[in-house]
Formats: C-alpha cells, sequence, structure tokens
C-alpha cells in the first residue's frame, strides 16, 4: 500500500481562491473511497491518498483534468510518494508511530 501526497494547483484562475477547484477534486476522491480503491485526508496545503500504486496513479490523473474540466488551461499538480513494500501501514499508524517516539 503506497501514501501520496498531492497537490493539484490551477493556473489562471479569475480570483486568488481555489476551494471550488478544491471541493470538486474532493468529490472526485469521495467516489474512489466510495468504491473501497482509496482512502483520502484533505489538509490546509494538499491532499493525503492511500491504496494500491496503480489506483493512486489513476486518482491522481482525475484529480489533475478536474480544472481542466472547469475551464482552465493550465495546471501543475505535484506529487511524493512514499511506497514501502516491506509493511502495511495505514496514514494514521505512520502519525501514531511518530506520536509514540515524542512520548517515549
Amino acid at each position: 500500500m503506497a501514501i501520496a501526497d498531492v497537490t493539484v494547483i490551477p493556473i489562471g484562475t479569475e480570483t486568488p481562491s481555489v476551494s471550488s477547484y478544491v471541493a470538486d477534486i474532493q468529490r472526485v476522491l469521495k467516489k474512489y473511497e466510495e468504491s473501497g480503491k482509496i482512502r483520502f485526508q484533505l489538509t490546509p496545503m494538499n491532499t493525503i491518498i492511500e491504496g494500491e500504486l496503480t489506483d493512486l496513479f489513476e486518482v491522481i490523473q482525475a484529480m489533475h483534468e478536474v480544472p481542466f474540466e472547469k475551464g482552465l488551461m493550465r495546471v501543475a499538480t505535484n506529487i511524493r510518494i512514499d511506497d514501502r513494500r516491506d509493511v502495511k501501514r495505514k496514514m494514521e499508524e505512520k502519525v501514531r508511530r511518530v506520536e509514540s517516539q515524542l512520548n517515549g
């Protein structure tokens, strides 16, 4: 199971606010989550997605397409992937592991 940190940056919007694009991307993610392909978490700066690597690439492409579907002509998407194959850990478990080091 892999975890990806994804930031979709719509370029050429009419206003500095991009919350409507983020909301539309979250709707796309919700559909993938409901199908059981991924889990995701919105943060103030990006979205964290957890799933099989092939599914993540499919989901990231769907996320990248959202601003184009809303009429924009340019989109930049930043992706960082953590693909650890010796153990399966969910994103919450990774956080708890670090917190245990802080508390112990």
